[in-house]
Parts: structure tokens; sequence; C-alpha cells
């Protein structure tokens, strides 16, 4: 089972890595993007810390299905900013994120909390990255160029 759940979430890792590091380092992000992404990991890192804390599937199922619709709102500027080959992407890492809930789902029913938990420091580790780098660094170095 353990195996089968870091398959999923070790896929998911490697495809959110050539995004972020081929796709967003090669064309930059705009504002909205270096809001929304943070904005993204942020609602899929909540059913991973609720399933450390609480056990209601309802929310858990509700939690899940707001991530899975928030990560689809830059869609419509990625349909202006972004190739052929970084929208393909996103349409895998669309199909990947509510397997990544299945996963959480089997790693919380089978009692996995120490995979949860490292799994949710991952999440919140890129989660800051994105707020630093994005809105901070590059940010500032957008700021000094205008």
């Amino acid at each position: 089972m353990q195996v089968l759940i870091l398959s999923i979430w070790v896929t998911q890792g490697i495809l959110m890595f050539f995004d972020e590091f081929k796709f967003h380092h090669e064309r930059g992000l705009k504002q909205w993007e270096r809001v929304g992404h943070p904005i993204d990991s942020f609602f899929f890192l909540i059913p991973f810390v609720y399933t450390l804390f609480f056990s209601n599937i309802y929310v858990f199922i509700a939690l899940c299905l707001m991530s899975c619709l928030i990560v689809t709102k830059d869609e419509f500027v990625h349909a202006k900013e972004c190739g052929a080959l970084e929208q393909w992407l996103h349409s895998v890492l669309f199909i990947i994120h509510p397997i990544a809930f299945i996963g959480l789902w089997l790693a919380w029913q089978n009692d996995l909390v120490q995979i949860i938990q490292i799994q949710a420091f991952v999440i919140f580790l890129l989660m800051l990255y994105q707020i630093v780098f994005w809105n901070f660094i590059v940010g500032r170095k957008n700021e000094t160029k205008g």
C-alpha cells in the first residue's frame, strides 16, 4: 500500500518539478500566477492537514473537491501564457490531482500518519517557496527593473 501511495505522490512531485523549474522559470510568472500558485498549494495542503486531526469523511471529500476546482482557476491565464507542452503537463497534473487525494485517503484509512505528515511538510515547503521566490525574490527584481 505504501509503495502505491508514494508512487502517486512522487509522480506528481516529478511533474510539478518540471512545471515549476522548467516552464515557470523559462517564461516567468505574472502577478496572477505568483499569487494563484501558492493558493493552489494551500488548498492542496488542507486535506492533508485535515486528516491528521479530524475524521469526517464528508468534510474530507468537500476539501478535496474544492482543491480540484481551485487548481483549474489559472487555466484562462495559462491559455494565453503557456506553450502546448506546458498545457499538456497541466492536463496530466489535473488527472493526477484527485488520484493524489485517493492516495491520501488510502494513507488515512491505513493509519499511515508519518507518510501523511511528510507529504504535508513537502507541500508546505513548496507553498513557502512559491510565496518567497515568486513574490519577494523575483517580484523585487521586477520592481527594480521597472
